[in-house]
């Protein structure tokens, strides 16, 4: 029994609006959750044994809009990092919670337990280049180094054993000018299933998705969101009845395209699988114990 963790960068519970992008028919992924249209706060909560769809709160009693920073380190450790410093910040971890993703995150946790976690992404060398010039880096990285695990690179790409940012590969080979073939999404999502073979654990970051937010591209927003919806529902299709697929994200953004900003809407939490250690999830501070729970059963 595994546990495939699937974050998703900004994606709030928004209005059922002309304004919503996730307001739509067409994400078959969400609406496989919410049984409804898309994902909306007009979407009602559903609890079933192997089944979860909720609202939880990302906002964690502190003012001002949520940031990726203290809002991922709060979702991979479970503890409020917003509280620890004050304030929202982003979107890197601020110096006084680092510690709590080197030491107190959700891979150190299920090593302890002694499970095999994984995280999927791949970076290119120009990522590794100018995050180790900076010493900067991201909440998941931060997490995946401190506990011992390598970051994927291109070659692990190549071998099918990595699944980049934008899934299909695209930016790599047009942008980067790497020489890694444009794949679909459901290829993507075969890699997925494959380390579920593997790991306990296996963790994919999807970035896109506040990205064009913070853009107010309702055409950015269709097509990225197009490609994670045929991602996901080959996940869905093909996950092994013994697994257990969460997915969730760390605060609102692109559920409003009126503003360029993150929102203080809820986020949406979805289970398949063991969904029973989720029904009390309040917050994102619920979903790492939560995982864990699962891991122990």
């Amino acid at each position: 029994m595994s546990v495939l963790f699937v974050f998703i960068d900004g994606v709030g519970v928004g209005q059922a609006s002309d304004e919503n992008p996730l307001f739509s028919d067409k994400l078959r992924s969400f609406s496989t959750f919410t049984k409804s249209k898309g994902l909306s706060n007009s979407c009602k909560e559903i609890f079933e044994n192997n089944f979860l769809y909720k609202a939880i709160d990302a906002n964690l009693d502190v003012e001002g809009l949520p940031q990726s920073g203290t809002g991922q380190t709060s979702l991979f450790t479970g503890i409020n990092a917003s509280r620890v410093i004050g304030k929202h910040f982003g979107p890197y971890p601020h110096s006084k919670i680092k510690t709590y993703l080197k030491k107190e995150s959700l891979f150190h946790r299920a090593i302890e337990a002694g499970k095999k976690p994984h995280f999927i992404n791949a970076y290119p060398d120009i990522f590794f280049d100018k995050s180790e010039k900076k010493d900067r880096w991201s909440c998941t990285t931060l997490m995946t180094k401190s506990a011992g695990i390598p970051l994927n690179r291109q070659e692990d790409v190549i071998n099918e054993k990595a699944v980049t940012a934008e899934i299909i590969q695209s930016a790599w080979r047009d942008m980067l000018k790497l020489d890694v073939p444009q794949i679909e999404p459901e290829e993507a999502s075969i890699r997925i299933i494959k380390a579920l073979e593997v790991f306990d654990l296996v963790l994919y970051e999807y970035y896109l998705t506040d990205k064009a937010g913070h853009k107010q591209s309702f055409e950015m927003a269709n097509r990225v969101l197009s490609i994670l919806d045929r991602f996901l529902i080959g996940i869905i299709e093909h996950l092994n009845p013994n697994d257990t697929l969460v997915i969730t994200s760390d605060h609102g953004n692109i559920e409003d395209l009126s503003v360029k900003t993150h929102t203080r809407n809820p986020v949406p939490l979805m289970v398949m699988g063991n969904a029973k250690p989720f029904f009390e999830a309040k917050t994102i501070l619920d979903v790492t114990p939560a995982i864990l729970n699962v891991l122990k059963d």
